[in-house]
This record gives C-alpha cells, sequence and structure tokens, in this order.
C-alpha cells in the first residue's frame, strides 16, 4: 500500500525532505503523497521514513492503493531504474 497523509497535517515540513523517492508534496491546503511513486521506503529503509519524523501521526496507509510488499519493490526498482 502507499501511505496518505490526512487532513490532521500541520504543515510541519518535516515529511517531504525524508522521502527518498520525492513522493510528497505540497498541495492546495496540506502535505500529499503521490501514491505513483511511493514505495512505504521499500528498497531503501526498514521503515517509511515520513511516518518516522511525522510528529502527529498522520500518515497511514492509504486503504484505496492496496500493494504488496513485492509489487512495492518492483515499483522501487522501476522508479530507481535498478
Amino acid at each position: 500500500m502507499a501511505l496518505m497523509i490526512t487532513d490532521e497535517c500541520i504543515n510541519c515540513d518535516v515529511c517531504e525532505p525524508v522521502c527518498p523517492n520525492e513522493a510528497i508534496s505540497q498541495g492546495p491546503e496540506i502535505y500529499v503523497i503521490h501514491p505513483q511513486l511511493c514505495t512505504e521506503c521499500v528498497g531503501h529503509f526498514e521503515q517509511p521514513q515520513c511516518v518516522e519524523v511525522c510528529p502527529i501521526d498522520c500518515i497511514p496507509l492509504n486503504p484505496d492503493v492496496v500493494e504488496t510488499k513485492v509489487e512495492l519493490l518492483e515499483k522501487y526498482q522501476r522508479i530507481t531504474n535498478c
């Protein structure tokens, strides 16, 4: 699954720079995670870095984008050309 940022986001700016796939950007009101780029940090880290740094715990799994670890790894390989 990709991750998503809920409307509890306080725009603290800590999640965007830690995303290795540049999947996080500023949306109209809060930060957003682009599911086509989010691999939950599979291939980069053991844990999603945005979740690790979020001070208010507003980054859950996105129930609309269901992916297995294998699919996330394949996406990582496509994104990074590995």
